[in-house]
């Protein structure tokens, strides 16, 4: 059902965008990188997790990691991941697939402004092996997505030893 929502959503919402599918894996931003032929950082991973008793979900590049304390500042509490049952509830996808096209539930939907340093991104597109590619400002519009910084990214590699 999750793959057949998102592309029922794109066609409402996007005709214009062309879903990927590798027929292979690319649950994980490592996999979805390697399979896709781009580094990690142009993954758009989406994840679920609630700030109280409020279910929503990030947006961020796929190298970056959730700030506890900037989360905090942003969105006024502390992030806490949501179980795969309760994400496939709520979002109607699966863990591996989860994206914020065609959902099951409307949910507040936040997009981390480090996915800006790309022209365009992957994001999952409801299935362990598809996705779509679309530019930053275009995807956080479509998905009605306000921006926050609540990521850190991690430090680049020294070349000193």
């Amino acid at each position: 059902m999750s793959y057949e929502s998102v592309v029922a959503w794109l066609a409402a919402h996007a005709p214009d965008l062309t879903l990927i599918d590798q027929s292979a894996s690319t649950a994980t931003v490592a996999e979805a990188a390697a399979v896709l032929g781009v580094e990690p950082g142009r993954i758009a991973k989406t994840l679920a997790f609630r700030i109280g008793d409020t279910p929503m979900l990030l947006v961020a590049r796929g190298d970056a990691r959730l700030d506890n304390a900037k989360c905090k500042a942003e969105l006024g509490g502390r992030p806490r991941m949501l179980d795969a049952e309760t994400t496939l509830e709520l979002t109607g996808h699966a863990v591996g697939g989860v994206c914020p096209f065609g959902l099951a539930t409307e949910l507040p939907i936040v997009a981390d402004r480090s996915l800006r340093a790309y022209e365009t991104v992957f994001p999952a597109a409801g299935s362990r092996t598809s996705s779509i590619e679309v530019a930053p400002e275009r995807l956080a519009q479509l998905i009605g997505a306000r921006w926050v910084d609540i990521c850190t990214l991690p430090e680049p590699l020294s070349d000193q030893p």
